[in-house]
């Protein structure tokens, strides 16, 4: 297939293929008529990077999974690399939970005093005032 029905069927555009294919996750082969020419494999590289890039994956964090699909594997994630890079995601994101949960506490903590001064007077510990 042709880089426009690639496109079409991955749910993007031929300047995207074109980029992932100076970055090397998409291969790129040329016809003899010297068109950029496609197969499934390539329909199932970029589903997984779009997956992956929904999932908050950078694109050279979906590089492991790429080739592990490339090198004849089932599945983008049964390699090691792979797994290294979802380790490291999971340590990310459990960073960012971590944060997340602690500016929540403040925010909370905020909307308590500010509600006791709506309702009932000053609040003395409240941190934006004094």
């Amino acid at each position: 297939m042709r880089i426009g029905e690639l496109a079409e069927r991955a749910g993007t555009t031929t300047r995207t293929l074109r980029y992932y294919e100076s970055r090397g996750l998409l291969p790129a082969r040329r016809g003899s008529n010297g068109y950029r020419t496609y197969d499934e494999d390539d329909v199932r590289l970029l589903e997984q990077i779009r997956t992956l890039q929904d999932f908050g994956f950078d694109l050279e964090e979906t590089r492991p999974f790429v080739e592990c699909l490339r090198s004849g594997h089932p599945a983008g994630d049964s390699c090691p690399a792979s797994l290294d890079v979802y380790r490291r995601k999971l340590g990310e994101l459990d960073a960012v939970i971590s944060e997340l949960t602690a500016v929540r506490e403040q925010v909370g903590a905020q909307l308590l005093r500010a509600e006791a001064v709506v309702s009932g007077g000053p609040d003395p510990q409240c941190e934006l005032t004094g």
